[in-house]
């Protein structure tokens, strides 16, 4: 069971309520763009990880202090409401979902992520992650990622300029609030070139079938120094499908919108599977 330390009065509006969570923690700015993004679009419940959980995937962790803290983040030059607790991206989902909602939440909104998250290996990204487990209560959900340098992946740097992947993801969001999403759709996954600007387009894609962060192992600097596992982005460009995430973004420079669905399902015809593994055919 959480705990609350203490909680704020909710506006209790009609506005949309609209839960704003990440990755990369509380106090990333990432965190403080997104909810700005989408502050005049309704009430915001923002809940997130209290440290950096990049890479956690849609993972349920053990968590040790299951206590909810209560805190602010700027916006808009004033303070608002916010949660903080030792969980994965996915776990403050849930907890917004079941303990500190008081009504349904109607979108939520994870990001804005410090780097990329293209190619198959999107099912590691905690913001992918987290926008997956809100699809899971069915809530729509955008993950919205911004292209970084490598070196800012797992720490916050004020040299980001968020404000571009904040136009897209409001406008994103308010299509959402307004429309749904498409049937079959569960979620959105956007991610923002670097050099992008207002006039930048957008493309639907596909999640690419080969990954884009490939592992790495990392020699030791020192002899009985342990071996540590990095990762690089690579990509073979001659089996790169025209209309995939890793195209649009790396080759076409656009802002690939990607439709995901929380079923994964092949998408082949049950009675093949039934036949070659019943040996007949």
């Amino acid at each position: 069971m959480f705990y609350h330390r203490s909680s704020y009065e909710s506006d209790m509006s009609e506005k949309p309520l609209i839960l704003v969570t990440n990755d990369d923690g509380i106090e990333s700015p990432g965190l403080q763009a997104a909810a700005e993004a989408v502050s005049d679009l309704g009430e915001l419940l923002i809940v997130a990880p209290s440290s950096q959980r990049t890479g956690s995937g849609r993972s349920y962790p053990p968590v040790r202090d299951k206590t909810i803290y209560p805190t602010e983040i700027r916006l808009n030059g004033r303070s608002h409401p916010a949660y903080k607790s030792d969980v994965s991206p996915a776990q403050a989902v849930v907890l917004a979902a079941l303990l500190l909602a008081e009504r349904p939440i109607d979108l939520c909104v994870s990001g804005i992520n410090f780097g990329e998250n293209i190619g198959s290996t999107v099912t590691t990204s905690g913001t992918v992650g987290a926008a997956m487990e809100a699809a899971s209560f069915d809530i729509p959900a955008l993950a919205v990622s911004l292209e970084t340098p490598k070196e800012f992946h797992v720490k916050y740097s004020d040299e980001i300029d968020f404000a571009v992947a904040s136009r897209f993801t409001g406008s994103f969001a308010r299509r959402l609030l307004t429309k749904g999403l498409p049937p079959g759709v569960d979620l959105l996954k956007i991610d923002v070139p670097a050099e992008a600007t207002a006039n930048t387009a957008w493309q639907a894609g596909t999640v690419a079938r080969q990954r884009y962060w490939h592992p790495t192992l990392n020699q030791p600097a020192r002899p009985n120094e342990q071996q540590s596992i990095g990762y690089q982005a690579r990509v073979d460009y001659d089996r790169l499908e025209p209309e995939s995430d890793i195209h649009i973004f790396l080759i076409d420079r656009l802002v690939p919108v990607v439709p995901m669905t929380l079923d994964l399902t092949a998408p082949v015809d049950l009675r093949v599977i039934t036949d070659f593994l019943n040996g007949s055919s």
